[in-house]
């Protein structure tokens, strides 16, 4: 069984013993939990391996790619803008992001990309891996995408996009990329251990993301449930564990999904 270390207040037991369970009983590899109450952690567990291969045990300062937990910290840095008066979410996207305005986006609001309901919930252009670890190619193409529904008339989720529409317009009013807006202003006063993309000299102490085994026909089965804009938002280019162990994906900066935190 997996060793597992931290704390736990007494109230909370039952949280240790459900995660000690994931290891018991579910076959998880290697993990952490926290939970605050009242601005206090009263649990702070960890445990496993950090690796398939089982050689680097789960740390307390252990990093994982986070995916879409990235998007809060994303929409913190606009809403911050927002409360200093430097971005006015009711604002056109186009004010800040000129471009933008093509394909009939010209009157779509800030808030619409900080609710999934822009319409551009993916490019409708082949986009590669490569592609997509190419900030001003990537927002290129966002910026000439025409909206696949009408803005505002209905929610969809933006898996990817979502990083950069509202990253680049943070990118407009700052002057400086989302990522080190976040580390300026945040991450950096506060001590809070989180980056979107993760610097080459923090590479050892990153978990390594390991499939899942799921059942094939049932993965198949859930596309097949699925729209397909959400199909296409997530698969063009696809992301995924393959992805997110490389170089590659760790030196870009894709604010919706490869925010980086222990």
């Amino acid at each position: 069984m997996a060793q597992v270390h931290g704390h736990c207040d007494d109230r909370f037991t039952r949280v240790r013993e459900a995660f000690e369970e994931n290891f018991t009983a579910r076959g998880e590899l290697g993990a952490a939990v926290t939970v605050l109450l009242d601005g206090r952690p009263v649990v702070d567990l960890w445990g496993g391996w950090a690796d398939e291969a089982r050689t680097r045990p789960w740390e307390r300062d252990t990093l994982v790619n986070v995916w879409s937990t990235s998007k809060g910290p994303t929409a913190l840095c606009a809403h911050l803008l927002a409360d200093r008066g430097l971005l006015d979410l009711d604002a056109p996207v186009a004010t800040y992001w000129p471009e933008f305005a093509a394909a009939g986006k010209e009157a779509v609001p800030v808030r619409h990309l900080l609710s999934h309901r822009s319409g551009v919930a993916g490019i409708d252009v082949p986009h590669t891996l490569d592609d997509l670890y190419d900030w001003e190619l990537t927002c290129a193409r966002l910026a000439a995408t025409a909206p696949w529904w009408e803005p505002g008339t209905r929610s969809g989720y933006h898996a990817i996009s979502y990083g950069f529409l509202v990253g680049e317009v943070v990118r407009r009013v700052t002057g400086v990329p989302p990522g080190e807006f976040l580390r300026q202003e945040i991450t950096g006063p506060l001590g809070i251990d989180f980056t979107f993309g993760l610097p080459e000299k923090e590479t050892h102490r990153l978990a390594e993301l390991v499939q899942e085994r799921t059942d094939r026909a049932a993965q198949a089965a859930l596309l097949a449930r699925m729209e397909p804009v959400a199909v296409a938002s997530l698969l063009n280019p696809p992301t995924g564990r393959a992805a997110a162990n490389t170089p590659g994906w760790r030196a870009a900066e894709i604010p919706a999904a490869n925010g980086h935190g222990t």
